[in-house]
């Protein structure tokens, strides 16, 4: 049959579902938005420029709660820190169920730590959060994996002698070796040919993930499915991450030690078979080769793409760097480790790094949350299994909470006295139930990585500060920085 008939057939298929149904307000009294159309939803309302642009124009003729149809289905926007902080925190188990992104659905599914939903995921996230707590903690602390592997990076940018490079696989690399001496039990060499595949399928898939067309195919992925695009090729890379998974987990199955689990997937396989009669047990091989995939995906690319925006901007700030590596030589000095001991002596380093997480903005639309059960929200009713949007970028740039929204100043999150302040609206690893799994991970990760590179090199562009640019290359529900060139000289 030719494509376009099978259009029109699922667009008039549609239409007849939605007549019949009737309309989804029907089923509570959402929040107000814009009239949708039938089946095409508010995509006369939509922004050239993505998602995040129609939202931010939406809120303000609507409020920081308010209802916008992607395609068929009504989701739920919330805006500013206030109305995030109300549901996610307040209302933390309502709105603790986990909404699907289209373009990863397909693989995904509702297995693994991070999509799904229920009881699943209340099992899964206990499980990975003890179990990545006595593999980062316990006979190997998660500080000195770091701070190992920022040694690692040290020699292989003392190689470069200067010349400048493109920090994207560097710091992917660093990332990626701390999860997986984690899950996998073992580190892999920067120049590993396999190891340099996964990550450039990583790289690909999160570029493709915050693309405009997978913008658009969440829109209309009932029909876009059956065309190309970039939906499919996000399938096949994580598809071809799955099968390098698949056979690790054979590997460790073949070679298991009951008395002497390895790993993360050591520590589940050993689950598995204490409840192998349990016909209602979540340990099963989905649920761990996709949560494998989760913490592989989040705790590579969220982490390694907050450094590429962070080494960005000291090039473009280079006043700010220097102050950086002020404190640096004044705690630390030149001949020893830094430590996360350190942070609390170095608000300033902290401060930076803190502002580099909100203004690079990662995650700008979060990720999607639905009600657990019909919900009383500001006055209006949402159905279960309404889909949320927690508009993560509103309250990174909320101005009542930032002076300078839109400037990267690291006096954000520095008090009168020069010291370390708290600030509510910071949450760039969401809030909630749903928070980020490897939050405590990352931030150490970035306080080791970002000192002991600024602790051993300055840094220069081949680019005068002033031509740097730093708009993203592709934001949608994630966000990409430039590609640029960085040259680390010995200091």
């Amino acid at each position: 049959m030719e494509p376009s008939v099978l259009l029109l057939l699922a667009l008039l298929v549609g239409f007849v579902l939605l007549l019949v149904r009737g309309h989804p307000k029907a089923r509570g009294h959402l929040p107000p938005g814009p009239r949708p159309l039938p089946l095409l939803g508010n995509l006369l309302q939509m922004d050239r420029r993505g998602l995040l642009n129609s939202f931010m124009k939406l809120r303000e003729k609507y409020g920081d709660v308010f209802t916008v149809h992607l395609g068929p289905r009504p989701v739920v926007m919330l805006y500013g820190t206030e109305a995030i902080r109300e549901a996610l925190v307040d209302q933390a188990e309502a709105f603790s169920g986990r909404g699907t992104i289209a373009v990863v659905r397909p693989v995904f599914k509702d297995y693994g730590v991070i999509f799904a939903n229920g009881e699943r995921w209340k099992t899964l996230r206990r499980f990975s959060l003890a179990t990545m707590r006595d593999f980062g903690m316990g006979k190997r602390s998660v500080e000195e994996r770091i701070q190992e592997e920022a040694q690692c990076l040290v020699e292989e940018l003392r190689k470069s002698q200067g010349a400048p490079l493109d920090p994207t696989f560097l710091f992917q690399g660093i990332t990626a070796n701390i999860i997986c001496s984690i899950v996998f039990g073992e580190r892999f060499d920067y120049k590993d040919r396999q190891f340099l595949r996964l990550l450039d399928l990583f790289y690909r898939s999160f570029s493709l993930f915050s693309s405009f067309s997978s913008q658009v195919f969440e829109l209309f992925s009932g029909f876009l499915k059956y065309f190309p695009g970039a939906h499919r090729q996000i399938s096949r890379n994580l598809r071809e991450i799955l099968d390098f998974i698949g056979q690790s987990v054979e590997k460790h199955r073949a070679t298991l030690d009951p008395s002497n689990p390895r790993d993360f997937i050591d520590t589940y396989l050993l689950r598995m078979e204490k409840e192998k009669s349990n016909k209602d047990t979540e340990f099963h091989h989905e649920n761990l080769i996709v949560s494998v995939l989760s913490l592989f995906f989040a705790g590579t690319e969220t982490s390694s793409t907050t450094l590429r925006y962070g080494f960005l901007l000291m090039l473009k700030y280079p006043h700010i760097t220097e102050k950086v590596q002020k404190e640096i030589d004044q705690v630390i000095g030149s001949h020893r480790l830094p430590t996360l001991e350190d942070r609390t002596k170095m608000p300033y380093t902290e401060a930076v790094i803190h502002e580099i997480q909100r203004f690079s903005d990662l995650i700008p639309i979060g990720v999607p949350h639905k009600v657990t059960k019909d919900t009383l929200f500001r006055g209006y009713l949402l159905p279960k299994n309404t889909e949320v949007y927690p508009i993560l970028s509103s309250a990174l740039h909320d101005r009542r909470y930032f002076e300078q929204p839109d400037t990267f100043n690291p006096d954000h999150f520095l008090d009168a006295n020069g010291a370390l302040k708290k600030n509510e609206a910071f949450m760039p690893f969401s809030i909630g139930k749903r928070i980020c799994l490897g939050e405590g991970i990352a931030r150490n990760e970035l306080f080791l990585f970002f000192t002991t590179i600024l602790q051993n090199f300055s840094v220069s562009s081949p680019m005068v500060p002033k031509d740097i640019d730093l708009n993203p290359k592709e934001s949608g529900f994630g966000k990409v920085p430039p590609t640029y060139q960085v040259c680390f000289l010995a200091r």
